[in-house]
């Protein structure tokens, strides 16, 4: 039933996941709050979506960990991230449209067949299901899929973009960044915005209830990534190529646009709103 989980399982998910200890109150008010708003809807598909550092993932995975005991609900948790398009694909994106679709990110970068399919063996309950996973360090899908055998009864997509509405032509031509100057004909940005109207509107019309994390500027972005990248520093893990400031403010110049537009023009479609602070706190959370 509702609410009859324990917080203090929550509780020590969020340290695990964040590494900051949050009070008992905090989870009752904020991740409680959300779980029970999913419950009451009554639907079996989200979307879960906002920028990058907002939360979408640490929701995704409290989501996955949680209801199985809580609800005895099994979800199956996809995140937009896994169906990028290998780097070769990628590559050959970039020299056929434009160069700038090399770099992982905007649609048009995702295997959106390979999610339609997921979406499909679930609506038909058709196990085995296979997820791709993809490597981020590398840059690269990896060579083996995630094997989902049992039934699922939700099914959650979280992603950057997820839910996003095309993008105005005044917008998108408007330059926002130096990446986007170096797109001077809109190449780059029609081909985002053309998937966006087709195969993604597609994908986002299977689901029932969008989820949307609002951050209060694209600002926050570079802050909580460069938090992000000295945390990673920190795990002194070897191999690892950290980005400095300038490398990550570079990077996420690619989900500038469409995190902005989304920030203008998502809430009014959200069935869920949820807030976040300055400090990556959840401020507050409307239906």
């Amino acid at each position: 039933m509702i609410n009859n989980f324990s917080s203090q399982k929550i509780q020590n998910d969020l340290f695990i996941l964040t590494g900051y200890k949050y009070s008992i109150s905090y989870v009752d008010k904020t991740i409680k709050r959300i779980f029970k708003e999913i419950i009451l809807s009554k639907k079996k598909k989200f979307i879960i979506s906002g920028s990058q550092g907002c939360g979408k993932t640490t929701l995704l995975k409290l989501i996955k960990n949680n209801f199985k005991n809580f609800y005895n609900i099994d979800p199956l948790c996809i995140s937009l991230d896994d169906y990028y398009l290998t780097k070769k694909q990628r590559n050959d994106l970039s020299k056929r449209i434009h160069p700038l679709l090399e770099t992982r990110g905007v649609p048009g970068t995702h295997a959106t067949e390979k999610i339609t399919k997921t979406i499909q063996l679930f609506d038909k309950k058709k196990y085995p299901i296979k997820i791709p996973k993809f490597d981020k360090l590398n840059d690269d899908r990896m060579p083996f899929s995630q094997i989902i055998r049992s039934k699922k009864n939700m099914i959650f997509l979280e992603g950057w973009c997820c839910g996003c509405p095309p993008i105005s032509n005044s917008f998108l031509q408007k330059n926002l960044n130096n990446i986007e100057k170096t797109d001077s004909e809109y190449i780059w940005r029609k081909y985002y915005n053309k998937k966006l109207k087709k195969e993604y509107r597609l994908i986002f019309k299977h689901f029932e209830y969008l989820i949307y994390f609002k951050i209060p500027s694209f600002d926050c972005v570079l802050k909580w990534r460069i938090k992000q990248e000295k945390r990673l520093k920190l795990n002194k893990k070897k191999n690892i190529n950290y980005m400095n400031k300038i490398e990550i403010k570079n990077f996420i110049s690619y989900y500038e646009k469409i995190t902005t537009w989304m920030m203008k023009n998502t809430l009014s479609k959200s069935d869920l709103t949820i807030k976040i602070n300055k400090n990556q706190k959840i401020q507050s959370i409307s239906t």
